[in-house]
């Protein structure tokens, strides 16, 4: 099935991808709605939705708007901005394991909010300081990988030692932060999305509003045929080093600000894709299918982290890092038994 924009643009849309999709970004609703009615003021799903449609009470309404939206927003569109990074990352490196997280993007993103939580700055700070790191890593990666074109290995392998020097210089930066700022780093090093307000959702939502249309409609095509090697996408007429920067870019910005918004929450885009794949059956990128599959497991993860122990509320990070590792274990063992690795 075949899409025309007003604007010109053809979209090729799967039916099974559309369906999956639909259907994760259903799940992530139903997700966000149960998320917004628990709490120490339980509300039903119906309050919620009646709420959320101008027609609740006064209490209600501030619960929800001033109290519970902002969070929810924050877990739906950093899953999003996670979910679709991930999938252009391993897409670009032709790799299950391109990740921002495995290759120093998220690494590069913690550096620079740990520099603004060393010199003492706010919440706006830090979520500067993290896209500002991001991007500075995307630079020297990108920069170090070029040789006459950027390849997947070559920036794989760049990107984990760039992995392992910003580990040791964030554990540095912590050293240097007073106990009250160290305190707080370590929470948002950990992910979490607790006292997350309208000043976390708003950059967010700009970034992810600029950045997801102009990729999923005009880089999905490209994408595709960048999967098929260099050689043939030259010969189709993609200009690739062109299409693969821009793409790189848009993949950097959703993953910094992702960390800016909730800290370095791992796993979700390297697990997001993946299983958007497996779901869809379609070898190709399946950037909407990732981008609302990374909704629905943030979402989730925050829902669960907040009822698994009664009580006590866990990071969203804890519960990606769990279950996301056990998924990396399965997948490397998957790999190795195909003679990949």
């Amino acid at each position: 099935m075949i899409l025309r924009t007003p604007g010109g643009w053809s979209v090729r849309v799967r039916t099974r991808a559309l369906a999956v999709g639909a259907l994760c970004l259903l799940a992530a609703l139903v997700f966000a709605v149960v998320a917004i009615g628990s709490g120490d003021y339980p509300m039903s799903p119906a309050a919620v939705v009646r709420t959320l449609a101008g027609y609740g009470s006064a209490a209600d309404a501030f619960i929800v708007e001033q109290v519970r939206l902002p969070r929810v927003l924050t877990a739906l569109l950093t899953g999003a901005a996670l979910g679709l990074s991930g999938a252009l990352f391993q897409s670009l490196v032709r790799n299950p394991l391109g990740s921002p997280d495995l290759l120093g993007f998220t690494q590069g993103a913690a550096a620079g909010a740990l520099v603004a939580v060393v010199a003492g700055g706010g919440s706006v700070a830090l979520m500067g300081g993290a896209v500002a790191g991001g991007v500075a890593t995307g630079v020297l990666i990108y920069a170090l990988s070029w040789r006459q074109g950027v390849h997947g290995y070559r920036l794989v392998l760049i990107g984990i030692g760039v992995a392992a020097i910003l580990t040791g210089v964030n554990g540095y930066l912590l050293t240097r932060a007073d106990i009250p700022d160290a305190t707080r780093a370590v929470l948002w090093l950990t992910g979490s999305l607790n006292g997350r307000g309208w000043n976390d959702v708003v950059p967010l939502l700009v970034a992810v509003a600029v950045t997801v249309p102009p990729v999923v409609l005009g880089g999905g095509r490209g994408l595709r045929m960048l999967e098929m090697g260099d050689e043939t996408a030259y010969a189709l007429g993609v200009r690739v080093e062109r299409l693969r920067l821009m793409l790189l870019a848009a993949a950097v910005l959703l993953a910094s600000f992702a960390a800016g918004a909730a800290g370095p929450v791992s796993f979700v885009a390297l697990t997001a894709p993946q299983l958007a794949r497996r779901l869809t059956a379609d070898p190709g990128p399946n950037l909407v299918a990732s981008l609302c599959m990374g909704a629905a497991l943030l979402t989730g993860a925050d829902l669960a982290g907040q009822r698994i122990i009664p009580g006590h509320q866990l990071p969203v990070g804890v519960l990606t890092g769990v279950f996301g590792g056990g998924y990396l274990l399965w997948l490397l063992a998957t790999q190795r038994r195909r003679g990949r690795i």
